[in-house]
């Protein structure tokens, strides 16, 4: 882990105190998963993914299945589409060539048409931008993203929506399961980022849209909320560890008093 023992320690501790959604308004970050939560990119993912399986004579999978797998990082994801298991030898050595040709193609097909952000997201993310701008410090908002596809197709993402606003460059801070000790649902990940924002776990608010998602919020002893637009059913994440669920960006505005 990058950060500290004593910032594992302290955020490991606070896990069990994690804020209700009634205490949103004391959030110093937000930081978003960015894959059905900030962007509509569910068939850039799962063409890439069949292309790859292709490439290496592997079957083909079908959308259901790509969903479901969405829980995982890019390697473990592959090596399972690949029809391997954590218990064969080859699961780690596959998934990581898998992921390493997966990444090449996916991050080089991101533009705004095939990763653009669902309607409303810009102007939240304008929102949130100008109280990181605020000239009151007690109420300034820093925003932030840690997704479990690689660093640089965050960036892509960011900066292929940056066409009108410059959204990429209001993030203080942007992570992909490649550039943190572990991936969600492992907290480390988050931990990582609010020492870079210089906030408490307890002071931000992660928002994504995976069951893992709530899972490593909690973990980190994080406020999060989950989005029912992206790739797993409200149901699941009901069934997860989240402050709150939403089911549109202006409900998830309201939550964030915004």
């Amino acid at each position: 882990m990058s950060s500290s023992s004593s910032t594992s320690s302290s955020s490991s501790s606070s896990s069990s105190s994690v804020q209700s959604p009634e205490t949103f308004e004391n959030v110093l970050a937000v930081i978003f998963d960015i894959d059905g939560t900030l962007a509509d990119s569910w068939k850039l993912g799962f063409d890439a993914s069949v292309a790859v399986l292709k490439n290496n004579q592997l079957p083909t999978i079908t959308e259901e299945v790509y969903h479901e797998h969405t829980i995982y990082a890019t390697p473990p994801r592959l090596a399972r589409h690949a029809g391997l298991t954590p218990d064969d030898q080859d699961f780690e050595e596959v998934g990581n060539r898998l992921a390493a040709e997966f990444d090449d193609l996916y991050v080089g097909l991101v533009t705004a048409e095939t990763a653009g952000f669902y309607p409303g997201v810009g102007p939240l993310l304008e929102r949130i931008a100008a109280l990181a701008a605020n000239d009151n410090k007690n109420k300034q908002v820093k925003l932030a993203c840690l997704t479990n596809a690689c660093a640089a197709y965050a960036h892509a993402v960011l900066k292929a929506n940056s066409a009108s606003v410059s959204f990429y460059e209001k993030f203080h801070s942007i992570h992909g399961a490649d550039t943190v000790p572990s991936p969600k649902p492992d907290p480390e990940g988050l931990w990582q980022v609010c020492k870079e924002l210089g906030v408490s776990p307890a002071n931000a608010v992660y928002v994504g849209d995976s069951p893992g998602d709530g899972k490593a919020a909690h973990a980190a002893g994080m406020p999060s909320i989950g989005v029912t637009w992206g790739s797993h059913s409200e149901e699941s994440l009901r069934n997860s560890p989240f402050s709150h669920i939403c089911s549109s960006v202006d409900e998830l505005c309201k939550i964030l008093n915004l």
